[in-house]
């Protein structure tokens, strides 16, 4: 991190003998979240034919129980009928979401635990959860809208409007609600997500590096990030699949009487059974394992190239 007399604060973190420094330097702020949202953005650019078809996947048989399509018949089907081209719909508000929500979403749990450090005297597991907790549910409010263009593109491969087009339909139609549609289900997801990703990145490196050989670098880095893409893609799950079905009720003429959130894992659970709760389950562990495995390493490495500490 950038050492500079008098544009930074500095504290140990206790238990760790780790230096948290936390300053208003603009290029120290640019670097912490450039190199979170660039990492996400990456990931997401790797990994996003699995997120197309997690969103099909989790739209099958809306309200309905039945024998669903696998994830590899699925692929072969679109490729065969829609083209290469529709594993990437919704790329490009994809990569902006990812921009922004990565960034935030990285970027602010380091501030929040060092706030709860300052005021708790303590980083322990609880703080760390509650710290990615809160990063996660802020980042996704303020960028649900890109997630309900990104998700409707995927639905729709014969659009031809575009991102822009696609959002300004929306207003005009829905109205400017509509883009927050989802959101609840969408924060719960976040702050699961985050929490239970960097919590367990963050807690797995720490009993690593007392228990074992490993020190910072790429074998503790891969291991960490691998054990916090399982645990987040077991507890996120459902919670996607609900947030997906909210933003696409107008997409889908089954699909329109879903009251919020929990009327709608009620209706899924009554109507499809708990399997349906999991629908695309594999194509979220395919997608955020390898996301969360690529982004950890690469924020890392961009993290010592920029002189910041490591996560």
């Amino acid at each position: 991190m950038d050492n500079q007399p008098g544009s930074q604060k500095s504290s140990i973190i206790p238990g760790s003998g780790k230096v948290n420094n936390w300053a208003a330097s603009p290029s120290h702020l640019c670097y912490h979240f450039g190199t979170s949202g660039l990492s996400v953005a990456v990931a997401t650019g790797v990994t996003h034919p699995l997120d197309v078809l997690k969103v099909r996947l989790q739209m099958q048989l809306v309200g309905q129980r039945g024998p669903l399509t696998g994830m590899g018949n699925l692929s072969v089907h679109i490729l065969k009928n829609e083209g290469p081209r529709s594993m990437y719909l919704g790329l490009a508000p994809a990569l902006t979401r990812s921009v922004a929500y990565g960034g935030l979403r990285l970027g602010l749990y380091e501030p929040s635990k060092y706030v709860c450090e300052q005021v708790f005297g303590s980083t322990n597991i609880f703080v760390k959860i509650a710290s990615g907790a809160f990063a996660g549910g802020f980042a996704t409010t303020l960028t649900n809208p890109v997630e309900v263009v990104k998700v409707r593109l995927q639905m729709n491969p014969n659009l031809r409007r575009g991102p822009i087009g696609e959002l300004r339909r929306i207003v005009s139609e829905e109205g400017i609600r509509a883009l927050w549609k989802g959101v609840g289900p969408a924060m719960v997801r976040a702050a699961s997500m985050t929490a239970s990703q960097l919590s367990t990145y963050d807690e797995s490196k720490r009993i690593l590096i007392r228990w074992s050989p490993l020190e910072e670098g790429f074998h503790l880095h891969l291991i960490s990030s691998m054990v916090a893409g399982t645990v987040s893609t077991l507890i996120t799950a459902p919670m996607d699949m609900i947030k997906t079905r909210l933003m696409l009720q107008r997409e889908s003429k089954e699909v329109g009487n879903y009251k919020n959130g929990f009327h709608c894992a009620y209706q899924v659970l009554r109507t499809e059974g708990p399997r349906g709760l999991y629908k695309g389950g594999l194509a979220i562990f395919a997608r955020l394992g390898p996301q969360t495995t690529i982004t950890f390493i690469l924020v890392e490495k961009l993290r010592k190239l920029a002189g910041l500490d490591a996560i």
